[in-house]
This record gives C-alpha cells, sequence and structure tokens, in this order.
C-alpha cells in the first residue's frame, strides 16, 4: 500500500502540473475525490486494528502482572513488534490522506484559475 500511494501522488501531481484542460482536470479531479475516499476507508480500517492490538496488548500485560506467566511476556513482545509496525504504517497513511487534502485544494484552486481563463475569452 505505501509504495501504491506514493506512486499514485507522484503520478497525480505530475498530471496536475501537464494539465491545461478543463475536462482532464475533471477527470483527474473525480479519480482523485474517490482514492481520497478508498485511503480514509483504509485509514479507518487500520485505526480500528491498530486499537484493537493495543486493547489486547494491554488485557495481556495486565494479566501478566496478575499471573507472572512467561509466556505471557513472549505474547506481549509480539503484540508490541506487531503494534509498532501498525503505528508506523497508519502514520503513513494519515499523513498521505492529508497529503491528499492538500492536492484537492490545489485541484480546486486549477480549476478556478481554467474557468477564469474560459471567462475572458
Amino acid at each position: 500500500m505505501t509504495e501504491y500511494l506514493k506512486k499514485y501522488m507522484k503520478v497525480t501531481a505530475e498530471r496536475l502540473e501537464a494539465c491545461k484542460d478543463a475536462e482532464e482536470l475533471e477527470e483527474i479531479f473525480s479519480e482523485h475525490l474517490d482514492k481520497i475516499s478508498f485511503m480514509q476507508h483504509e485509514r479507518i480500517v487500520h485505526f480500528l486494528v491498530t486499537m484493537m492490538f493495543a486493547i489486547v496488548m494491554t488485557i495481556l500485560i495486565i494479566g501478566m502482572m496478575l499471573t507472572q506467566e512467561l509466556m505471557l511476556l513472549i505474547l506481549v513482545t509480539i503484540i508490541i513488534v506487531l503494534l509498532a509496525f501498525y503505528i508506523k504504517h497508519y502514520y503513513f497513511l494519515e499523513n498521505t490522506v492529508q497529503e491528499m487534502y492538500r492536492v484537492y485544494d490545489n485541484m480546486l484552486a486549477k480549476r478556478r484559475s481554467l474557468r477564469a481563463g474560459e471567462d475572458k475569452e
């Protein structure tokens, strides 16, 4: 997902930079709104999974403190490692979706400038 998003953002920036036509901009705009929607969904799912892992980790730590079982320490260690990767990925998704919002704002500005150019003609 990380590489996919990086590539998409790069291609979209290039397409937006090269776009001189209102029709092409509308196509890019529509596609970008769809991608934002998909990534918002992805972000929510990853947030829920991350919170689930955090809750499970908390329960296992409490269980470990109450029972002093070595096996729970192993499980807690595994959960901490997984949680670290989920947090890292969630951080990337959150920042990328915010960047997508900024690109969306740029598209709106470009749309306004293209319409202003059409009105002058």
